[in-house]
């Protein structure tokens, strides 16, 4: 019996594994391609309604491959980020120009050491306005540096799109997160 299971677990794991580009990072819908101009993303993020993310990622990142097999794939997750998020993908180690807010035109990998990126995934949210001498790192509103689960990841994606990062918001992301699961727990939220 245990053979059968294993053998079935790995005729069934090439339809949930993540695809993965030229460059090793992996890939989805609602990423954009786009010429990394941050400010033009912005902008069409805006014209779009929705919230820009940079997501910084690397190849062979077992994190990485962790959240686009085990959270991304959520169809609660993933048509929440399609519906609601502009998603920019970025190579901690890549070459291709990235514009920053401030107009420094740098490679992907000097962008990430400029904003302090040290781990994969980390995800910069970003507000609706960045004026022109702010950098993606000073303006961002929210960095998740790292996996994790599925409740915690739709959670801050949540918490940011409701802008409950706001100054006068007497519930920071982890009393949200905190009361979110209690609410799952009980059967209160969907």
């Amino acid at each position: 019996m245990r053979r059968l299971i294993l053998l079935l677990s790995m005729i069934a794991l090439p339809a949930f594994a993540a695809e993965l580009g030229d460059d090793g990072l992996h890939k989805t819908d609602w990423m954009r391609d786009t010429f990394k101009d941050l400010t033009e993303d912005l902008a069409e993020a805006n014209d779009e309604g929705k919230r820009f993310v940079i997501m910084v990622e690397q190849r062979g990142c077992v994190y990485c491959t962790k959240m686009h097999e085990e959270v991304f794939p959520r169809e609660d997750i993933a048509s929440y980020i399609r519906e609601n998020f502009f998603v920019v993908q970025l190579n901690l180690h890549g070459d291709t120009e990235v514009t920053d807010f401030d107009g420094d035109v740098l490679s992907e990998k000097q962008a990430a050491r400029k904003w302090g990126i040290l781990f994969t995934p980390s995800i910069l949210f970003l507000p609706e306005e960045v004026g022109d001498d702010a950098t993606a790192q000073s303006a961002a509103v929210a960095l998740m540096p790292g996996a994790f689960g599925a409740g915690t990841t739709l959670d801050m994606f949540t918490w940011v799109n409701e802008k409950r990062y706001a100054l006068d918001s007497e519930e920071d992301f982890q009393r949200y997160h905190a009361r979110r699961i209690q609410e799952r727990a009980d059967g209160s939220t969907d």
